[in-house]
């Protein structure tokens, strides 16, 4: 089962705040997964389709609970991906017009466009209505990947009412157009987890949360493991370098005009081209300090530039 499904199955449990908040959970699903039909004045016909059984049970639940409304179930099969697929219909019926009006999908003027401000005036009926568009049109990928959330609706009015609903929570969305759609969406971790949070899905939250972390430090032990590799290899390179200055030099040079110190430096660096600075100041006897082996590096390399200018 994806992400997306656990986040809608987990928000088909989560219990309303306050009276209202059940309306607004359902003039959300009819809003983004409802397609209404109009047959003459106060002729009504609505068609939701699911493909969330849970979403499904819910819709018909509410519709039933809420306004009475008589509803019938149609299970599909998809014959693209051989999945089940739910078609609610509403018939035409007393109260279905009053509903639609009490919903804020009809109005005096016609269908509404954007959020009717009777159905969030709340901040836990807002809560339900981010809810309720989630279930009905919402995607986040899986947060072992890249960050993404996005909720998918028809209207441009609509998708900018729902990101001023977040965005007052806090949680930076935006939205873009997408062929015939608008999408309100999220690019950030911390605000896909904050807009779980808000709506209730707090087991996938946590999730979330735990895969970002899990993302983080591996991401971090990636960065040290690669820095860690950038800095042998720049050693390996400098200390190449300075077996090449040495033999150049020793060509050029007669070991006995070289000074004692250097000359055993040289040699310890011909006996362990591999060791780290650190590790030839170790091996000498006496033991150097950082700043005499540096002192001793400087100078071969001094050396082997001044016959590379006398070449």
């Amino acid at each position: 089962m994806s992400f997306t499904a656990d986040v809608k199955n987990e928000l088909t449990r989560v219990p309303p705040t306050c009276s209202h908040c059940e309306r607004a959970v359902l003039a959300a699903l009819l809003r983004v997964e409802g397609t209404l039909f109009f047959s003459g004045h106060g002729r009504y016909r609505i068609e939701m389709a699911m493909d969330m059984p849970k979403v499904a049970r819910l819709a018909i639940q509410l519709l039933h609970t809420e306004y009475h409304l008589r509803t019938e179930l149609t299970m599909r099969q998809s014959v693209l991906h051989k999945t089940p697929n739910y078609l609610i219909t509403v018939p035409q019926q007393p109260g279905l017009e009053s509903a639609l009006v009490d919903l804020g999908i009809a109005g005096n003027a016609g269908l509404e466009l954007g959020v009717a401000s009777h159905l969030v005036e709340k901040r836990c009926c807002q809560a339900a209505y981010l809810r309720g568009v989630f279930m009905g049109s919402g995607f986040i990928a899986n947060p072992k990947g890249d960050f993404h959330f996005e909720m998918s609706v028809e209207s441009e009015q609509l998708a900018t009412d729902i990101a001023q609903m977040m965005q007052a929570r806090g949680i930076n969305a935006r939205v873009m157009k997408r062929r015939n759609a608008h999408l309100v969406y999220l690019k950030s971790g911390t605000s896909i987890s904050e807009f779980l949070a808000l709506v209730g899905a707090h087991q996938c939250a946590l999730a979330l949360e735990n895969a970002r972390v899990i993302k983080s430090v591996r991401n971090d032990v990636n960065r040290q493991v690669n820095a860690d590799m950038a800095n042998q290899a720049k050693a390996a390179d400098a200390a190449m370098g300075q077996v090449e200055a040495i033999r150049k030099i020793l060509q050029h040079k007669n070991p006995a005009d070289i000074t004692p110190a250097l000359r055993d430096f040289m040699r310890l660096r011909l006996e362990n081209p591999s060791a780290s600075l650190k590790e030839l100041g170790e091996l000498a006897d006496p033991p150097l300090s950082k700043s005499a082996v540096y002192h001793r590096v400087r100078r071969i390399e001094q050396m082997a530039e001044e016959l590379n200018r006398a070449q």
